[in-house]
């Protein structure tokens, strides 16, 4: 996982490329690079990310900042309850319990989330 700016991606290797492919993952805009070598990844990633700020600002709007990763919900006291007991049971934190489900019901997988 790399990060810049707040904006965090996910890399990957092509075998048959032989070069590195690296995607932002939290942001709705597709934003993708590549390298060879690591240095040539990460100045690739700096690159995209810069670029992608300013295209932005030269559109006249603004670029749409990067998922936290943080995310406040409210349910009621009986939820919130039923939720602890399942977390408990399966001996995980109740954001970690949440985060699975959350993962499985929008069919992202586990090793795509990063950290």
């Amino acid at each position: 996982m790399m990060e810049y700016k707040g904006y965090k991606a996910q890399i990957d290797f092509d075998a048959e490329a032989g070069t590195f492919v690296g995607e932002v993952i939290n942001t709705h805009d597709g934003i993708g690079f590549s390298g060879r070598s690591v240095d040539e990844l990460m100045t690739a990633f700096r690159r995209a990310v810069d670029e992608y700020l300013e295209l932005s600002c030269d559109m006249g709007g603004e670029a749409v900042h990067p998922f936290s990763g943080q995310l406040a919900i409210r349910v009621n006291p009986m939820l919130h309850r039923a939720i602890a007991i399942c977390a408990e049971r399966e001996g995980k934190s109740v954001s970690a319990w949440i985060a699975e489900c959350l993962s499985r019901a929008a069919g992202v997988s586990p090793s795509r989330m990063g950290g």
